[in-house]
């Protein structure tokens, strides 16, 4: 029997609706029962003191630096390699061998398994480098991680810029940096910031490469070349190890707050961005 047209569109967006709540719902129920579980631990204390036996009794501060050190190391990495690559894509390729080889490149990083970059930074920086346990392998290990999203989301920002910019930017004597400067990177901003974002979240949660290579010390860092813990290497010991269930969740809970906070003041800043562009 032939479904009426319109009949099929309502079904279609009643299924769509339903998915879309699932997942909103599934967010939320994950969201609150780690706020539920971890919000009752979180003090002063829990957040200015270093841990002490093994994670069961003081804060996460230490974690926390961790955590910050290694991400910001890692993004600040990535960033200029992962947008000049997506620049070099979208704007001065038209295809051919290099292009297909980058790609390639790019679409293979994306797919290993994170313990397999864990091994590679520790074979290569920990080891063959000197670099020992520390943040900037830690760092260096998630840089490469991170790559194919800053390089992909970037791109595909890049090419949605429409063509008739560019075209107004050279009629009016503009050289191609100066219209990629001004022209295609205030359009693109956004959606460049965006996967920055992503990548942010990623270096944050990330803990099989990270203990692989910036290990997991629970002393406080002087240095890049001081090994260190993040927190979700943090809460994976914590939790897996059955150390302390409540700093566990204590920890987890200061993760899912930090991601919001990220994402909101990221979204405030490429609103505002975007407004004066």
């Amino acid at each position: 029997m032939r479904i009426n047209p319109k009949t099929s569109r309502k079904i279609a967006k009643t299924l769509i609706w339903i998915i879309a709540m699932t997942i909103i719902l599934l967010l939320i129920a994950i969201i609150v029962f780690i706020l539920f579980r971890g919000l009752r631990v979180i003090n002063y204390s829990f957040l200015t003191e270093i841990p002490r036996e093994m994670g069961q009794q003081g804060g996460i501060l230490t974690p926390i630096i961790g955590t910050v050190s290694v991400t910001l190391l890692a993004v600040l990495i990535a960033m200029p390699f992962g947008i000049g690559t997506a620049y070099y894509l979208a704007e001065y390729t038209k295809g051919g061998a290099v292009t297909r080889v980058i790609r390639f490149c790019t679409e293979s990083l994306a797919g290993i398994p994170s313990i397999v970059y864990g091994l590679f930074g520790l074979i290569f920086f920990v080891t063959t480098l000197g670099l020992g346990w520390s943040i900037l392998s830690g760092g260096l290990t998630v840089a490469i991680m991170i790559l194919p999203t800053i390089i992909r989301t970037s791109e595909e920002a890049i090419r949605s810029v429409p063509k008739t910019y560019r075209e107004v930017s050279f009629t009016l004597g503009a050289t191609k940096w100066q219209t990629i400067r001004r022209a295609v990177t205030p359009s693109a901003i956004r959606g460049i910031a965006n996967g920055i974002i992503l990548s942010i979240g990623r270096c944050v949660a990330e803990t099989a490469a990270v203990m692989l290579t910036a290990g997991t010390v629970l002393s406080m860092p002087d240095s890049v070349f001081s090994s260190s813990r993040t927190m979700a290497l943090h809460f994976y010991l914590l939790a897996m190890e059955g150390i302390a269930m409540n700093n566990a969740f204590g920890t987890a809970a200061i993760l899912i707050i930090l991601i919001l906070f990220i994402n909101i003041i990221a979204n405030l800043l490429i609103n505002r961005m975007a407004r004066g562009k």
